[in-house]
This record gives structure tokens, sequence and C-alpha cells, in this order.
């Protein structure tokens, strides 16, 4: 597959590449990255070609921008395509001693608090907010973040914040649209139901899946993307890896969506392993390019840590995939047999 051959995102203006970045690793996911060789990465990723870039100020609280702003900062506006993300504001702890010392999301990253805000005006604190991180003045695609009870732990509060969006924080999407400080507004998505209950109360033009979408399994194909389909809505895939295990197989530390996996679906994901072995297939290229076989999918964005991960994951989407891998997969109950393939 070539990276760089650009997709139309739904109905929008914009096309991406097809083989994006993702900043997520970049904001000391589950290492601590040295800036020398984060700097090294977001290098190697503009010298390969690479000219999609999402961030969120969410990543390592607010350190994923910082760096993807120093990077990017210096290069032709027009040559890249950038997508960060709203919901969270961020603040110095009241309480450094207390801070420093809590169990806490992204232990490595920077040292503020945050608080969900889907208003109008956190909306636009927020990209203000990002614009200054990223020492850039404007922002492409705009993605409303974690939205769900996977991330707020209960649907009341689901309920309230998508209540406090659908008043107050999607006019402030829209109006950074229509001033053309935006090209287009999506919706993050972590797990099933999502995107029937945005498309209920929003008008949105794409949706970045960040995990039930992916070779390890497929749920939104039974009603979400024929939505997408039927609204003109894009997607973008996000956690292609499905958090490390298709990268790595089913591995002692091998993360499937962002936990460790049950031995049910360690054994799975060795048993699709084994069908890319037969058809000389590496795992990761096969998840690599699975999602882009659906219409709908305008792009992906793998993350990296390392150069090296950049040019071995290009090379991994560039990797001749028999035809036949797909079959066996579905043959075998692998795969669902609607997941379009080649």
């Amino acid at each position: 597959m070539e990276p760089f051959r650009t997709r139309q995102l739904g109905k929008t203006s914009v096309f991406l590449p097809q083989f994006g970045f993702g900043g997520a690793g970049l904001g000391n996911l589950f290492d601590d990255i040295a800036e020398p060789t984060a700097d090294e990465t977001l290098a190697a990723a503009w010298d390969e070609g690479v000219r999609y870039y999402d961030t969120s100020p969410w990543y390592g609280r607010g350190l994923s921008e910082h760096r993807f702003g120093r990077a990017l900062y210096r290069k032709p506006r027009d040559e890249f395509i950038l997508s960060t993300k709203v919901g969270r504001l961020f603040s110095a702890p009241q309480d450094i001693g207390a801070f420093a010392a809590s169990e806490r999301a992204w232990r490595h990253g920077l040292e503020f608090e945050h608080r969900h805000d889907y208003s109008y005006e956190g909306v636009m604190r927020s990209f203000e907010d990002s614009l200054q991180r990223l020492r850039l003045n404007r922002i492409d695609l705009l993605i409303i973040h974690d939205l769900d009870s996977l991330v707020l732990g209960s649907e009341r509060l689901v309920d309230a914040h998508l209540n406090q969006l659908a008043t107050g924080g999607i006019m402030a999407l829209q109006d950074l649209k229509a001033a053309g400080k935006i090209k287009a507004i999506g919706a993050g998505v972590n797990q099933t139901g999502t995107i029937a209950k945005f498309l209920d109360v929003l008008d949105l033009d794409f949706f970045l899946v960040a995990l039930p979408y992916t070779l390890a399994e497929q749920p939104v194909l039974e009603s979400e993307f024929p939505l997408c389909e039927k609204r003109g809505v894009g997607v973008i895939i996000g956690a292609v890896f499905a958090s490390g295990i298709l990268a790595t197989g089913a591995v002692p530390g091998a993360h499937l969506n962002y936990r460790d996996p049950t031995a049910e679906e360690a054994d799975r994901i060795r048993r699709i392993e084994a069908v890319c072995r037969k058809f000389e297939t590496p795992l990761a290229a096969a998840a690599l390019q699975f999602t882009l076989h659906h219409p709908v999918v305008a792009s992906i964005i793998p993350g990296a840590i390392d150069p090296s991960h950049l040019t071995r994951n290009l090379e991994l989407f560039r990797h001749d995939t028999p035809v036949e891998l797909w079959a066996e997969l579905k043959q075998q109950g692998l795969l669902r047999g609607d997941a379009p393939t080649p």
C-alpha cells in the first residue's frame, strides 16, 4: 500500500494521507521518552514524508503538544495537516506536593491538573491553549475527546457533558469552522455505542476511532460504520495496534485496548498471527493495512517513540499482503465475514 496517497475525509474539503502519526506515545503513554529521542522521532517522520499529525492536550498533560509544536512550527504550514482535541482544561495543582505523590494517568507527563469542560468557553479556551503549546496559529481538525463512560466512569456524567457540549461547545466548534480557524469537527471513539449517541445530537464531520475497529475486533460494523456511510461521516483509525498487542503479538507485557489481555484474547491474537505467518506477512503489517480497506476510513495514525519505529511502520505498511490472508482469517472465524477486505 502507498502510505501517502490521499483520501477524502467524509464530505469535508480535507484530504488526508493514508498514513499519519499519532501523538499519544510522545506524551509518555507508557515510557518516559527523552526529549532528544522525541525530537529525532518527529524529525524522522517529516523526513520520511509524513504530513498528517495528531496530538491532544491530554497526551502527557500538554507534553505531546509541546513536542509536536517544537517539531512543526517552522515547517511550511500549508504542507502538513494537524489535529488536536478539546474537552479538558489544565491548571497548576492547588496542592503541588499531593499531586506529585498521587497515582495518576501520564505519570511521566507535565504536572498539571485537569478538569473536563465541554462548554462554549471551555472549548474556546482549550483551542487557544493548544495554539500556544503548538506554537501555531491554526489547527486543521478539532476533535471532541473522551466523552464516554470508559473515561468518565458513568453514563450520568457522559449525558451531563454531552448536554454541555450540545448546548455550548458545539457552537464554539461551529464558530471556529465558520471563521476558517479549523476545517472539520470530529469526535473520539473508545467504545461501541458512542458514534450513534453523538450523531443523535450533533452534526459531525468525522470520528477518530481508537479501539472498536482493529484486526483484533470489529464491533462497529454492526451498525455504527453503516451509519457513518449513510451520513457521509469520515473515520480516522487511532489505535491501529489495539494499544500494542497487534504490533508485538501476544508476548508478556503486551497491552490490548490499554489493559492486559485475557487468556482467550491472547490466544485469538496468536491464531491471527499464525495465519499471517502462513502467508509470510508480519502481524503488524496486517494490522496497519486492514482498517484502510473500509470505504469510510481515510487514514490511520500509528504512533512511534523512536525513529526506528516510524521507519519500520512504513515498511510494514508497504508490505505486499496476499489477498488470501484475509479469506483465511474469515474462514477460521478470526475476522468478521462482513469486514471489507480486497
